[in-house]
């Protein structure tokens, strides 16, 4: 059904999501080699705030599961360090380093539905699609900075996009982490033309004239997020992140609102 997220993607929306709360903190704590550890599991639930489209004036709000598994240097999830979640796996860690790769899979819904707004309308529907990317972030005591890159390769023309940002961790108290700081979102213009553009096809559906988005800088922003550890297995976070659209996607006819807010509450548990 196309109204309905699968589990899976749910999954890995939910984990980018996530991975502002516990950016510098679950993870980036074990700075060390994992390629020798276990398993590693975290589950919960929570719910997020964001756009209903890329540019939109208007907030939804979903429940969404979180799940973060890792086997040694293999995991599932949000990759908390630099972004990426889904299906992947550190290439080289050591004491400040990590670098890895992962691929997250697309499923059977819409990124952007034309009922979405009555702007979108001849504009078609945008698939999900699935995404191979790689991440790498460099842990210096309590700053990361962090530098992400992934493409689509399923098809769907929503292109690359490379994202850089800087994560400061400060710990009041023993068990509560917080963390906050920049970032900068580059996207090529197949991504930018696909989520902002109008081409000549949509432009004669929708009645819109034609509108070329080029790539470049296409958002910045500032995330902030608290972690708080109940006891050795539950835990409980909230998170919000402000952005800015730059360049030609706060520029399209289809944008309403050039800040793109994004805020939520989960609730771990870590086995």
């Amino acid at each position: 059904m196309q109204h309905r997220k699968p589990i899976f993607r749910s999954v890995l929306a939910a984990s980018a999501a996530a991975s502002l709360i516990f950016a510098a903190s679950a993870q980036a704590d074990e700075n060390s080699d994992q390629s020798n550890k276990g398993w590693d599991i975290t589950i919960g639930a929570g719910a997020a705030s964001m756009p209903k489209y890329p540019g939109s004036d208007q907030q939804r709000t979903r429940a969404l599961p979180y799940v973060n598994i890792s086997y040694g240097r293999y995991f599932f999830g949000g990759e908390s360090t630099a972004g990426i979640g889904g299906i992947g796996a550190y290439l080289y860690q050591d004491a400040h380093w990590r670098i890895g790769a992962a691929v997250s899979p697309g499923g059977g819904f819409k990124e952007r539905k034309e009922s979405d707004d009555p702007r979108l309308r001849g504009l078609g529907n945008i698939d999900a699609t699935t995404r191979v990317g790689g991440f790498a972030s460099y842990t210096l005591d309590w700053l990361t900075a962090s530098a992400s890159v992934s493409t689509d390769v399923g098809g769907n023309r929503q292109g690359t996009v490379a994202t850089l940002g800087v994560t400061a961790r400060w710990q009041p108290i023993d068990r509560l982490t917080l963390n906050a700081g920049p970032s900068v979102t580059w996207s090529n213009s197949e991504y930018m033309q696909t989520f902002f553009g109008i081409d000549a096809e949509q432009a004669l559906r929708s009645g819109r004239p034609q509108y070329r988005a080029g790539g470049g800088v296409s958002s910045v922003g500032l995330s902030a997020s608290a972690h708080y550890r109940l006891n050795d297995h539950w835990g409980i976070g909230a998170f919000v992140s402000a952005s800015r659209l730059q360049g030609d996607a706060k520029d399209s006819p289809i944008t309403q609102d050039k800040a793109q807010n994004v805020f939520g509450a989960f609730s771990t548990y870590h086995f």
